[in-house]
């Protein structure tokens, strides 16, 4: 069983597996918790394999849950881009997965939410547009 992550040199690789419509989120062999709860938080489901032995690494992988429809599934994966890069991750997700109104959505609200003042502001909020932008 081999790990596309570790095969790309990225922390995660988004793609669909082949001849399936399944939609993996693969992070390299002994990857951080925090970005395998990262996953979880965004939807995508932890799947795990632990080797027969004693010995071995434990393979772990996520999925798009299998309910989701075909864009629902990109949305998912697309939306899950955005956090990944500002947390500093390595992410490669291919064109066919790209969903760009999800991913303009995604960084809206990563804007908003830093734009968000901590304590209560009697002017106008202007600082989203103010802010520095970060693209993939």
């Amino acid at each position: 069983m081999g790990n596309r992550a570790d095969d790309e040199g990225t922390d995660v690789e988004i793609f669909i597996r082949e001849l399936t419509d399944t939609v993996h989120a693969d992070t390299p062999t002994g990857a951080p918790e925090e970005l395998l709860a990262l996953l979880d938080q965004f939807g995508f489901e932890r799947n795990t394999v632990k080797p027969a032995g004693c010995s071995g690494p434990t393979y772990v992988w996520h999925e798009a849950p299998a309910h989701l429809s075909e864009a629902q599934k990109k949305q998912l994966a697309t939306r899950a881009v955005p956090p990944l890069l500002m947390a500093g991750y390595i992410v490669r997700i291919p064109d066919y997965l790209f969903d760009p109104v999800a991913y303009r959505s995604a960084t809206a609200r990563i804007r908003s939410q830093r734009a968000t003042p901590t304590a209560p502001v009697s002017t106008p909020d202007t600082s989203s547009r103010a802010g520095r932008s970060r693209r993939a």
